[in-house]
């Protein structure tokens, strides 16, 4: 049975392993990391149905309006980002992913996707289901901590 001391050794390096896995992508594409984040947060807000507007971007990735706006500058320079107005209220802005980034993701990251296929087809449902609650219960703790910590001041 995994200790406390092995599930946060465990939980650094798949974040380390991904993290290095979005590096190449980024490479690849001649993406800045914050582009690379700011594009996953906007097709996070895709696949839960929540429009995502540049405000919200700008508060999840912690920038400022001017550094929003070049992120997204470079994303709709590259065709992987689009800004559209909202459809009832045309003051709203809206941001998409495009289809050729979607396109460029599942050709980059598809093999990542099929490995973890494999590798979790050795967990059933309920398995799944426990470790869903896990990691879910360790993003949660990770954002109070992070939103704790990026409160207090800065130390000199």
């Amino acid at each position: 049975m995994a200790d406390h001391s092995a599930l946060v050794r465990l939980l650094r390096q798949l974040t380390v392993e991904t993290d290095r896995f979005a590096e190449i992508f980024g490479e690849k594409q001649r993406m800045h990391r914050t582009d690379l984040n700011a594009l996953a947060v906007i097709m996070d807000a895709r696949w839960s149905g929540e429009p995502m507007s540049p405000t919200r971007l700008a508060e999840a990735l912690h920038l400022s309006a001017s550094a929003t706006t070049s992120v997204l500058d470079r994303l709709e320079a590259s065709g992987h980002v689009e800004r559209a107005r909202h459809p009832h209220d045309r003051r709203k802005v809206e941001l998409r992913v495009s289809d050729k980034a979607l396109e460029l993701g599942r050709g980059f990251f598809g093999p990542l996707d099929e490995a973890y296929t494999g590798a979790w087809a050795q967990f059933g449902a309920a398995d799944r289901a426990v470790i869903a609650r896990f990691l879910a219960a360790s993003i949660e703790a990770t954002a109070a901590v992070r939103a704790d910590v990026a409160a207090r001041p800065t130390a000199k």
